[in-house]
């Protein structure tokens, strides 16, 4: 074989090479473009009054993907819903509210409690479910990409945790820039906002924010929470007064 062959044969062995790694690079990239996220695995459950809630499961733990809307605690008592704004900031026994009473354009997407209704033995969480601690939302953090020490923290934590988190429904949150909502976990996060210890509803609107109870007390006269909003992807924790108005999403005991 001559010298020419040889460089010919040569040329043809490389672009070979070149289209059958060419062929692997594009088959690799659809295999990553199939890979599908396992489907969250969903159910249902129902409270005292009736209301039947989807659940949803994220690694070990059972969630409600819905806020609570109950009016009676597990024993059939009924809750207080105060709306009259000295009773509210001066109230000493568990009660709930509907934002702004009710007033407003957009249905509430479930009430919005003191923590004294959690205090109450009577047990507001229904049947074989509980309001979760603040380590149950640390467990569900950290599935969801948080570190340990992260979840430790106070304040702003995780770069996406908040995206993974919240209901990625145009209807559900006000829209902000590049934050957009992928409801990975299936926990589907709703902006419900909250009520303030001294009465006021939280600005600007029941769209922008969402706070949720954990079961954990800070002191005497704060417990620990979490904060969703609309213009960020991180999730916030932090402590605060028994008498603001959360909303709870319980989990499975």
């Amino acid at each position: 074989m001559n010298h020419s062959s040889i460089k010919q044969l040569f040329r043809k062995s490389h672009l070979v090479a070149l289209m059958l790694l060419t062929i692997f690079a594009f088959q690799s990239c659809l295999e990553d473009d199939e890979k599908v996220k396992p489907s969250p695995e969903f159910g249902t459950m129902t409270d005292i009054d009736g209301n039947t809630y989807k659940t949803v499961k994220i690694g070990n733990q059972w969630w409600m993907a819905e806020n609570l809307k109950v009016t009676k605690y597990r024993n059939g008592f009924s809750i207080p819903e105060i709306s009259d704004s000295a009773d509210w900031a001066n109230s000493q026994v568990g009660g709930y509210c509907i934002y702004d009473n009710g007033n407003g354009n957009i249905p509430a997407p479930g009430y919005l409690y003191n923590f004294q209704t959690i205090q109450n033995t009577a047990n507001i969480a229904p049947e074989g479910w509980r309001v979760p601690t603040d380590d149950d939302w640390k467990t569900l953090e950290i599935q969801l990409g948080l570190s340990g020490s992260e979840a430790d923290q106070y304040g702003w934590r995780g770069s996406d945790i908040a995206d993974k988190l919240k209901s990625n429904s145009n209807d559900d949150w006000a829209s902000f820039g590049t934050i957009f909502s992928t409801n990975e976990s299936g926990f589907s996060a709703l902006a419900g906002s909250c009520r303030l210890e001294n009465n006021y509803f939280g600005d600007p609107g029941i769209k922008y924010t969402g706070f949720w109870w954990t079961s954990t007390e800070h002191s005497t006269e704060e417990a620990f929470y979490r904060y969703l909003d609309y213009k960020t992807s991180s999730i916030f924790r932090s402590h605060v007064s028994k008498n603001y108005g959360f909303s709870i999403r319980c989990v499975k005991e």
